[in-house]
């Protein structure tokens, strides 16, 4: 069987940027996607088409192709009160290099990384961490086979399934409970779209 349009296809990957291993499946654990829903990068699938199981793939991704041009405006500082949860500051949440999950304008959970941390506000990156990189992907396709009704309509993992009240999703993944611990949405001020604003989340993903 082809890979196709509704198609569950399954593939071992590698991703390497400037020279590194950025992002690989574990072992014996492939990355499972429906083809054609736009579940990865639009080039990442193209690049699939029409392989069968045991087929390698090695190919490059733009900037362009992959996760766009660095957006140096997409960079902003929110007061620290803006994550605040119940009129405390989340302090232990404030750690460089750490992605919280954050709503925009229009209530969508967007993804941030902290940094900087000065006593008075933070320093958020909206671009996404792989913005700005040329992207290497090498790996085989394990599996393919037709994707039933159920998983046409909810996703493989119910991600096309309306998230239940006060869930925060990071990435394309599972989805985890706001209000306690790691998992919490903060809730900043913004002004644009992929900023933060409101009132007191596998690497070729797409956002």
């Amino acid at each position: 069987m082809k890979v196709e349009n509704n198609k569950v296809v399954a593939v071992s990957y590698a991703l390497e940027v400037e020279g590194k291993i950025a992002d690989r499946s574990a072992p014996g654990q492939p990355l499972e996607y429906i083809h054609g829903t736009g579940m990865l990068l639009p080039k990442f699938e193209a690049a699939l088409d029409g392989k069968e199981p045991g087929d390698g793939f090695d190919f490059v991704l733009s900037p362009e192709d992959g996760y766009g041009k660095y957006d140096p405006s997409y960079k902003i500082d929110l007061p620290k009160s803006a994550f605040a949860i119940d009129g405390k500051v989340r302090e232990d949440l404030l750690v460089i290099g750490r992605t919280i999950p954050m709503l925009n304008q229009a209530g969508q959970v967007v993804q941030g990384t902290v940094a900087d941390v000065t006593e008075m506000a933070v320093t958020m990156d909206f671009n996404h961490p792989m913005a700005g990189k040329t992207l290497h992907f090498t790996g085989k396709v394990e599996s393919v086979r037709g994707a039933t009704e159920k998983e046409l309509t909810e996703g493989l993992h119910g991600e096309y399934l309306p998230p239940e009240e006060h869930e925060c999703c990071h990435g394309k993944g599972g989805c985890h409970k706001e209000g306690k611990g790691e998992g919490e949405c903060c809730h900043g001020e913004g002004h644009k779209d992929g900023e933060c604003c409101g009132k007191g989340e596998g690497c070729c993903h797409q956002d």
